[in-house]
């Protein structure tokens, strides 16, 4: 097939890792893809002066230019400027994919000879800093739906009254992120990722490690971001890294007892997967993928949002847990991971393009 991937801005996010997997994959399936985006659009120096002021840092050129399509070899054309995509940008194809809310506004317009029209939807993107009415009119458009967790599936049936949507989950990539039998820490380790959004919950999370800390004053932790936090906002026992390469991501896993994630809403959170893949137990609020893959007590804790005395409790129960019990823990985290590839995530997308094309050869 001849596929156009539409992105909006090439970056260090998960879903970007997800949608550069997937051009890379089908590349070497045999498929021509081509990756088309605006121009980057750089921080202006009044912008950089105020993330300065705040605290939160200096983000330079290269920084802001990295993204994981240039980390895995897939060649992305970038506009004239930082302008919509049309269709008079993109060759004709069998199928283009929007992958974001204002990418799917830009390919409803393009002629069918530009391919079917797939909307790849990684998070339902309802939330603040987003014009909510105008991304839940991207969900009603005539495009055909994958995505990546049956919550998102159930959202985008029941929500938006689709009963055509395709379920591909994300699986992880197992020579990045591996680790041989492990035991627990010496020192009690805890890991999460970091993130300024609001729906992430780093004020749940930073109420429960607050928690644990009280009973356990020997805590350690550790985490890492894409975006710097504030100064003040973590407390100084932290250690946080910002943006760090993907091969030193395994090693931040592999030395964590437990990966907490507090989120109150995603689509799937690839972190966790991550950290199980490294031999790590989750302890995760009910969400996205975390409610698709932990299994209560065998792989992983689920809790409910924003429950801060059960998120404290069950990561307690985590770190006090014997040595047999936490490395049962680890090795089903482990097991479950490697049962599902990203060859297998590829195979399941590629059905799912065909079964758009094949709709869009029946409509037209």
């Amino acid at each position: 097939m001849n596929i156009t991937i539409i992105m909006a801005n090439p970056a260090m996010t998960g879903g970007d890792r997800v949608c550069a997997i997937y051009a890379k994959k089908l590349i070497e399936r045999g498929h021509h893809v081509n990756v088309i985006a605006p121009q980057k659009k750089l921080l202006t120096f009044k912008q950089q002066l105020k993330r300065w002021i705040k605290g939160t840092g200096w983000v330079t050129v290269a920084e802001q230019l990295q993204n994981h399509f240039d980390l895995l070899g897939v060649n992305v054309t970038y506009l004239e400027s930082n302008r919509p995509v049309t269709g008079s940008d993109v060759p004709d194809a069998d199928v283009v994919i929007a992958t974001w809310w204002e990418t799917a506004e830009w390919v409803a317009h393009f002629p069918a000879c530009k391919g079917a029209k797939v909307y790849f939807i990684q998070h339902h993107e309802v939330h603040q800093g987003q014009p909510i009415e105008r991304v839940k009119q991207t969900y009603l458009l005539p495009l055909y739906k994958i995505t990546i967790s049956n919550w998102l599936v159930q959202t985008m049936q029941n929500t938006y009254r689709d009963s055509s949507v395709s379920l591909v989950p994300n699986s992880v990539d197992s020579d990045l992120f591996f680790a041989t039998l492990r035991k627990k820490q010496i020192r009690p380790t805890l890991g999460f990722l970091y993130s300024k959004v609001e729906f992430k919950g780093i004020d749940t999370l930073l109420k429960v490690i607050g928690q644990v800390k009280e009973q356990l004053p020997e805590l350690r932790v550790i985490c890492f971001g894409s975006s710097k936090p504030l100064k003040s906002l973590l407390p100084e026992y932290f250690e946080f890294e910002y943006q760090p390469q993907q091969s030193r991501l395994r090693e931040i896993y592999g030395q964590c007892d437990v990966w907490l994630c507090c989120s109150r809403s995603e689509g799937f959170h690839l972190p966790p997967l991550e950290a199980m893949a490294c031999r790590c137990p989750v302890v995760s609020t009910k969400v996205g993928g975390p409610e698709d893959i932990v299994r209560q007590g065998e792989n992983g804790f689920l809790c409910e949002i924003d429950d801060v005395g059960s998120l404290t409790d069950t990561v307690m129960k985590v770190f006090n847990s014997t040595e047999q019990e936490w490395l049962a823990l680890s090795d089903e985290a482990h097991a479950t991971v490697i049962r599902y590839s990203w060859d297998d995530a590829t195979e399941l997308f590629e059905q799912a393009l065909s079964q758009a094309v094949m709709k869009n050869t029946n409509k037209s």
